[in-house]
């Protein structure tokens, strides 16, 4: 878009330039934080979603498990009990 004004044109010129280096220069930034982030994250020790959720499906039956084994054992006691007294 020219103007009749070469100073105004010149401006433009200028603020178009310096928005092109800042999204390069912001484009730069992201790449580094998130290779950064990534570093991070790989030196913990965090499992993957499908490595929790087969321990939690796990941990679930094991309950479940638990919860069967106290009521046979209940129901072993009760019958030993009962006999004696």
């Amino acid at each position: 878009m020219q103007t009749r004004n070469p100073f105004i044109d010149d401006l433009t010129k200028m603020a178009n330039g310096a928005m092109g280096a800042l999204t390069g220069v912001k484009d730069e930034v992201e790449a580094r934080v998130r290779d950064q982030i990534a570093k991070i994250l790989d030196g913990m020790d965090i499992p993957r979603r499908d490595e929790f959720e087969a321990v939690k499906a796990m941990a679930a039956k094991a309950r479940e498990e638990n919860e069967e084994l106290k009521k046979q054992i209940a129901e072993l006691q009760a019958k030993l009990a009962g006999p004696q007294s």
